[in-house]
């Protein structure tokens, strides 16, 4: 579903990915793990066609998504969602204005038909009865959950989650990786989470691709890094470990 060969990509003769090869199938889901400034939000991006290549490409479902024009692209980018780290919703629309935002833009439904969808939507991410709050008037986990649902009002086949869990508490964190998860099982989408979250994320996906320097460094299964002797990948699971206080399986909150 997704391939990226050979990518570069530099910001003011700032070489931030110097060459990634990566191939998702379908359905499968990617943890995208990797140290500060190591080109993960930037090579999401280009997955989303918000950036250009500078050289190499990224293929989606078959077509080369640097090129596309006009309908061809909208097309292609209406398969797919994004989740921005901060949520990026409209502060000066409420939760249900900003769910069906996408449906408003993307698809010819009628008002009644949008208003199921939203509704629905907002019950299967737990935010039934909110749909009347702005942004400033709820949550950081709830403002996550309402952003969930505008990435997946459209039932994308292809979701990209840049931080989902940044600036939210552990407790909170745990809870948006499992309502990731159930989203996935519901949609069955093709998937990339860009994350720190380790080992929470670790739990919900099929592979493991870790950026350094620009660069795959390694890629594998969950357990695969979790048993790894490379320094490196050492460093950052550990270093994640520690500063997790919660573990699969833990706690539920609100």
């Amino acid at each position: 579903m997704i391939r990226i060969e050979n990518l570069h990509k530099s910001f003011d003769g700032h070489a931030v990915l110097k060459g990634v090869d990566l191939k998702i199938p379908k359905g499968e889901v990617v943890a995208l793990i990797g140290g500060s400034g190591s080109g993960k939000s930037v090579l999401i991006k280009h997955v989303a066609g918000l950036l250009t290549p500078d050289s190499g490409r990224v293929i989606v479902d078959g077509k080369d998504i640097a090129v596309l024009k006009g309908k061809e692209r909208v097309a292609l980018r209406s398969r797919l969602g994004f989740l921005f780290q901060g949520g990026a919703l409209f502060d000066s629309m409420t939760v249900y204005e900003n769910v069906a935002f996408p449906l408003k833009e993307k698809l010819r439904l009628s008002e009644k038909r949008i208003e199921v969808r939203v509704l629905e939507e907002l019950e299967n991410v737990g935010l039934s009865g909110s749909e009347h709050k702005f942004p400033s008037q709820i949550s950081g986990g709830m403002a996550k959950r309402a952003a969930l649902a505008r990435a997946l009002v459209t039932d994308p086949e292809i979701m990209l989650f840049d931080e989902p869990t940044t600036g939210l508490d552990p407790v909170t964190g745990l809870n948006i990786i499992r309502l990731i998860d159930a989203c996935r099982k519901r949609l069955h989408f093709t998937g990339i989470i860009v994350t720190h979250a380790v080992p929470r994320a670790f739990a919900i996906v099929d592979k493991v691709v870790m950026l350094h320097e620009g660069r795959v460094k390694l890629q594998g299964r969950p357990k695969d890094f979790m048993g790894s002797v490379d320094p490196l990948v050492q460093a950052f699971v550990g270093h994640s470990l520690e500063g997790s206080e919660d573990r699969p399986g833990g706690s539920e909150g609100s």
